[in-house]
């Protein structure tokens, strides 16, 4: 291409982008799903690299940078500046989710250490009810379920262990796992509800 195409080419690429995103900010609906064509595949890419090939990881990352871009698209008028706004929402979305399952693990690795041990002496009374929760919501699931989650956080078998042993993928083990603690924790939210 010819320096004169390109700066013709790069004018025209610039008021593309200038217009789809005014549009977007409009809230016009086929400009979203344009959007939504031209950056869903490459925002993925991105995030299988960032996260390390973690397809999971990479598309739940996705789903949130894209309702963040929603909340807060406005105009720009040129590619780079989009897309380099849009990694940085995918960024901060991955990091804030990354952070949310942390808690989320440190809870649970509390509760199953608090099953693990009998509450001594300096255990205080919510901790003590807190590990009765548990007790009784492991007791509650499927002996399936139950043993998963003691490979998983009692022996601390890696996913990948789980999977080739029981003839499933990571990808499955991580979804039962997933399904698993959600069930747990909302058994003991809904008892806990249920005596306050």
């Amino acid at each position: 291409m010819l320096p004169a195409e390109a700066s013709v080419a790069e004018r025209k690429s610039a008021t593309d982008i200038a217009v789809l995103t005014r549009r977007l900010a409009a809230g016009d609906e086929a400009a979203w799903r344009a959007f939504h064509a031209a950056y869903f595949p490459r925002l993925l890419r991105y995030l299988l690299v960032v996260t390390g090939g973690r397809e999971e990881a990479a598309r739940e990352t996705l789903q949130l940078a894209f309702v963040r871009a929603v909340r807060h698209i406005r105009r720009f008028d040129t590619e780079p500046a989009l897309w380099s706004w849009l990694t940085v929402l995918a960024r901060s979305a991955l990091v804030d989710e990354r952070r949310k399952h942390g808690r989320y693990l440190a809870f649970l690795d509390r509760c199953f250490r608090w099953h693990q041990t009998a509450p001594g002496p300096a255990a205080t009374d919510a901790e003590a009810r807190l590990n009765e929760l548990l007790a009784a919501g492991l007791a509650e699931l499927p002996a399936d379920e139950r043993r998963l989650l003691e490979r998983k956080y009692f022996d601390g078998d890696a996913v990948r262990e789980i999977a080739q042993a029981s003839g499933e993928t990571e990808k499955a083990v991580e979804s039962r796992l997933v399904r698993i603690r959600r069930k747990l924790k909302g058994a003991i939210v809904e008892q806990m509800n249920h005596e306050s």
